[in-house]
């Protein structure tokens, strides 16, 4: 298993790759135009929460730290420090994270109109009021409606930052009423580079997982984390066999989807089996060969079951042997 942390984006003070969007932020800050609303929007793990704590440190009157970056601050400074304790007064964090510290599905209504009381308040000691939603995705639909509330009357001496790696779920007003800016992934030499520092992985390991992370670094350094290779390589051994399945193989795999990690081993094996099934299709089909629609129906298998389990809460390995069903026919086709 990979040496690796991931730390909470309010612990980082570096960002790399995203200047055009700090430059963008940083010269709207500076000419006294800064929007009310921002939208942050990209692939999951490529630093829109990293940036929304960046940009927060710099309105709540920490001053730049260049050799931080274009938006960057001194670690030691005050208010560096309450915003990574949680304890500055005029910054406000919407998240999944209950208070118990576990992930909740959404971020619940309650929540979100927390928004409107905050920002009817004047800074307590900033030259502004910050509010981060991380991630809007998460909101449910009454929570959205809350938020929408607070943009309609924008207020003053209040920045609102919301991150979203699918912009297009939300709802039209919500993104009309906000400023947008995008955020890309790194590249894959980059985001090696990012995992090699960062954990004890040689440079082909880190190089898998920046591919399988698209070049996103925060993603790729999460599942590291969470030990990504092994259920890679699990996939991969399960699609080697087809159409025969090693029922022991198999069930050795489900154990790994119980206790406190099942349900994110669970959904890495489905994500890394689905992502390989596609370029299995991708490559029979460029070679014009096989038949492709049992390959297409494992797919949406392969993405649908998650859901459903998480939804209903069924069997995780009883999913896994429907999915290695379903498998097993197009290998046979």
């Amino acid at each position: 298993m990979a040496d690796a942390e991931v730390p909470h984006p309010r612990e980082v003070y570096d960002l790399q790759g995203q200047d055009p969007a700090e430059a963008a932020f940083e010269a709207a800050r500076a000419r006294g135009r800064l929007h009310h609303a921002w939208l942050l929007t990209g692939p999951e793990g490529v630093g829109k929460a990293t940036f929304a704590y960046r940009a927060a440190r710099r309105l709540l009157g920490a001053p730049a730290d260049l050799e931080y970056g274009v938006l960057g601050v001194d670690p030691n400074h005050p208010v560096a420090r309450q915003v990574a304790a949680r304890s500055h007064p005029d910054l406000l964090v919407l998240e999944r994270e209950g208070p118990d510290g576990k992930p909740r599905k959404v971020i619940p209504v309650d929540d979100a109109r927390k928004l409107a009381e905050f920002f009817s308040k004047s800074p307590a000691s900033a030259p502004h009021r910050v509010a981060i939603v991380d991630a809007a995705d998460d909101l449910n639909v009454n929570a959205a409606n809350a938020i929408l509330k607070t943009l309609e009357e924008p207020p003053p001496r209040g920045v609102l930052l919301m991150t979203s790696h699918s912009p297009g779920r939300l709802l039209p007003t919500i993104r009309s009423r906000c400023r947008r800016l995008a955020f890309q992934p790194l590249g894959i030499g980059p985001t090696t580079d990012f995992i090699s520092a960062r954990t004890d992985l040689g440079y082909e390991e880190a190089q898998r997982l920046a591919e399988m992370a698209d070049g996103a670094p925060g993603l790729a350094l999460s599942l590291a984390a969470s030990n990504a290779l092994a259920m890679d390589d699990a996939a991969r051994d399960l699609l080697a066999d087809l159409p025969r399945v090693d029922e022991s193989r198999a069930l050795s795999i489900a154990e790994k989807f119980r206790g406190g990690e099942g349900p994110v081993q669970f959904a890495l094996l489905f994500a890394r089996l689905a992502d390989r099934v596609h370029r299995l299709s991708v490559d029979q089909a460029s070679q014009g060969f096989g038949r492709l629609d049992p390959w297409a129906q494992a797919w949406e298998t392969l993405q649908r079951l998650p859901r459903e389990v998480e939804a209903l809460n069924l069997d995780r390995a009883d999913a896994l042997f429907t999915a290695l069903s379903e498998l097993r026919q197009a290998a046979r086709a």
